[in-house]
Parts: structure tokens; C-alpha cells; sequence
């Protein structure tokens, strides 16, 4: 069996806490963010923004960033969404999430923007 890793994070250090599957993984570049809207848009479901500040992130309570776009088929329409609430709300933490209308519940969710704690 192999060797499992630990991630050293603590409650007490808010630029350690991982918030989702792609939090253990190295930050994404823009290109694979790019495959990740798209896919959100390939599935059909309703990409939407939201933020909150680093020391209430693992809330279950996050702001969210205007509506969620629904039907929106352009990754860059998405992108750009991400990144103006991104430079409005530099401190906080950014995520995109994925709503799949089918299933009534989120697809997927994804820290794309990481804040700097006050």
C-alpha cells in the first residue's frame, strides 16, 4: 500500500484550509480553468460566482456575486465574471460553481481565486 499524505491545515491558519477536491491539487493555470468552464457549459449547467472572506470560508455561507448566468454558453463571459469580482473583492476567496438544473444541486464547485487574509 502506498504511503498516504497529509496535508497539514488548520482552522487557526486560513491560507491552509482546503475547501474542495481541487484545493489539494496545484493551483489551477488559465487554460485549465478555461476546461473547467467550459465543461460546466458543456454540461449544461448554470455557472455562478460567489466570494467570502478567508477566516469564513469554511461557512456554509458564501456572498454571491450578482446572478447566476443562466444558459450562459461563453467561457469568457464567465471567466470575466470571475475575475471583476475577483479585483472588487481582492481579500476574499472566489469560487465558481456549476448548478445542474437536473439534478437540482450543484455540479461542481471550485475555489478559482484565493484571498489574502487581512
Amino acid at each position: 500500500m502506498s504511503e498516504m499524505q497529509d496535508y497539514e491545515s488548520s482552522l487557526s491558519d486560513v491560507n491552509s484550509r482546503k475547501f474542495e477536491t481541487f484545493s489539494y491539487l496545484p493551483e489551477m493555470d488559465n487554460d485549465q480553468l478555461r476546461k473547467q468552464v467550459a465543461y460546466i457549459i458543456s454540461k449544461g449547467w448554470n455557472p455562478a460566482i460567489e466570494h467570502t472572506e478567508p477566516e469564513n470560508a469554511t461557512g456554509s455561507y458564501w456572498y454571491m456575486w450578482k446572478l447566476p448566468m443562466f444558459g450562459e454558453s461563453d467561457v469568457d463571459t464567465v471567466l470575466n465574471e470571475a475575475e471583476a469580482c475577483h479585483k472588487t473583492h481582492a481579500k476574499n476567496h472566489v469560487r465558481l460553481i456549476g448548478y445542474d438544473n437536473y439534478a437540482q444541486s450543484k455540479g461542481t464547485e471550485m475555489v478559482v481565486f484565493r484571498g489574502k487574509p487581512v
